[in-house]
């Protein structure tokens, strides 16, 4: 059986035929494509499935090169706080949802961001047991790299303080010594530890609903990393093996693995590249800094708005250096967060000591770059993951933490790409949201939707066709899948994303907020249609 897509304006991505109105597709993998007429009279027979695109416009199916689709399930399970610009509104939140609850259970949640309160800071461990007070409270932020708790999620993992935290961590306490109810990085696993796992039809079915979502912005392809939140190594496979293969749901996931799975990696006999063109295994995912809003990015120079402090090593660079040893004697590549240059000098200092993997290594974020690290970046076996609607979320108080000096090389993705650094874009899902149509408007406009400026430091911006690049053509590259996926050609895998609106044709990239996603087309298949 041919299906057979006509009538559209078809951005192939590829030099030969940039733009074609039709492509036929057989066994989910393209087979031809040209004008309507030329399609049409080649390939229609009776058994064969037309589908009229009625002028719309298709790129590349999108890929998002780094989320996490287990924390984005969350939403669906626990307590959503995103976008909450008031601690009032807040703490109003977490009261109503304690009423939701049986006494004693844990009150979990995610999604706040101090930086959007307009009446106050944090809410103190005293508020948040006012109106969670039978119920222990673990609430992360939208960074993932703190939490706050309240004193029955404290009682739970037997504070004192002579608690053991683990390195990098810490529970923050006011003048008295006593904790505040802030968390900030590792500590969080003491609380975790504690935390009940949820079931395995909890977690599927609030996964079934997060692929639907995902699929309905465009998205045929993601990066997704998951054992941490799913259960482990075995589970997290499990869970996708039967909503991606068996219930047909399709979306293509390349699996990131937390290092603290390579061991079950090895007992499985699993790999980079095990699996389908589905699902796969990918990279070890390591975590060498924290993130900007905490001031625990790793940085060479001090933040300055904070004299004297440098931000936090997740690991030590011994630590670090046995990690990789073992992922390279497992010949898998690894997936570095790293948003801090002195985090990124620490992992390229410890990768040129080894061979490069058969599959590239990742290095997460790079928000914060300098000449010599992007000369050593510029390698065909690196690649840097980049998430653009970052910086709608970071402007203006980045400034403040960093510094004017630095600014120029942060958020740089205009210097990267000139440089021949191999860059994907993804949203880091539920940091920022999943639409890809919002990182693409960031790395044009470099500003947030209705801000009327010209953007921060709009040396950096990107053109139309090298935001949309970041997420197809030069995506396909983040995995070695550049030969099967990223363009539309003969021979490669047939995942399309149909718009409203022709984005290559808008007078203002701002007109990309009122494009929609009229079809997500994954193996030639339409897995989403706007009704």
């Amino acid at each position: 059986m041919i299906t057979i897509y006509i009538n559209g304006v078809i951005y192939t991505f590829q030099s030969s035929q940039p733009i074609v109105e039709a492509v036929a597709v057989k066994d989910g993998r393209f087979i031809d494509m040209g004008s309507s007429t030329q399609i049409l009279a080649f390939w229609s027979t009776k058994t064969n499935t037309i589908i009229d695109l009625e002028g719309k416009t298709v790129t590349p199916g999108l890929t998002d090169t780094h989320l996490h689709l287990s924390m984005q399930a969350m939403k669906f399970i626990d307590l959503d706080v995103t976008g909450v610009t008031q601690k009032k509104e807040f703490l109003n939140k977490i009261k109503q949802h304690a009423g939701t609850l049986e006494k004693g259970e844990w009150l979990l949640g995610a999604g706040w961001d101090e930086n959007l309160f307009t009446d106050g800071g944090l809410p103190t461990k005293q508020e948040l047991d006012a109106v969670a007070p039978h119920h222990p409270l673990f609430l992360t932020r939208i960074c993932e790299h703190a939490a706050v708790v309240n004193s029955k999620a404290l009682e739970q993992i037997n504070y004192s303080s002579n608690l053991s935290v683990p390195e990098s961590g810490e529970i923050v306490t006011d003048a008295d010594g006593e904790p505040n109810g802030l968390i900030l990085e590792s500590a969080a696993t003491l609380f975790k530890a504690k935390i009940p796992d949820k079931s395995y039809d909890t977690w599927k079915k609030a996964l079934r609903k997060t692929i639907s979502t995902v699929i309905q912005y465009g998205v045929t392809s993601v990066h997704s990393n998951d054992p941490a939140y799913l259960g482990g190594l075995q589970q997290t496979y499990r869970l996708y093996q039967e909503l991606l293969n068996q219930e047909g749901m399709g979306l293509r996931t390349n699996l990131l693995i937390d290092y603290d799975y390579l061991e079950d990696l090895h007992k499985e006999g699993m790999y980079a590249g095990y699996g389908n063109n589905t699902l796969q295994i990918g990279a070890i995912k390591i975590f060498a800094d924290g993130a900007f809003g905490r001031r625990t990015a790793l940085l060479k120079e001090a933040y300055s708005d904070h004299p004297g402090q440098f931000g936090e090593a997740m690991l030590s660079q011994d630590t670090l250096y046995n990690i990789v040893k073992r992922a390279r004697e497992l010949a898998m590549p690894v997936a570095v967060h790293t948003i801090g240059d002195q985090a990124l000098e620490n992992v390229l200092d410890i990768l040129d000591q080894f061979p490069a993997a058969a599959y590239r290594d990742r290095l997460i974020h790079a928000q914060v770059i300098n000449p010599d690290l992007v000369k050593r970046l510029a390698t065909p076996d690196r690649i840097v993951d980049i998430q653009p609607r970052f910086l709608a979320s970071d402007y203006p108080w980045v400034r403040d933490r960093l510094g004017k000096d630095r600014m120029p090389y942060a958020y740089a993705w205009k210097t990267l790409l000139d440089n021949g650094v191999i860059c994907g874009g993804g949203s880091d899902a539920p940091v920022e949201p999943i639409n890809p149509l919002l990182g693409i408007h960031a790395a044009i406009t470099r500003k947030a939707p209705g801000e009327a400026h010209n953007g921060w430091y709009p040396e950096q911006k990107l053109s139309m066709q090298e935001a949309f690049y970041l997420f197809t053509k030069y995506a396909a590259c983040t995995t070695n899948e550049e030969k099967i996926k990223g363009t539309i050609s003969r021979g490669k895998l047939a995942d399309m994303t149909v718009y409203s609106a022709d984005p290559f044709q808008l007078k203002d990239a701002d007109e990309l907020l009122d494009t929609n996603i009229e079809m997500t087309i994954i193996n030639g298949d339409m897995m989403y249609r706007k009704e």
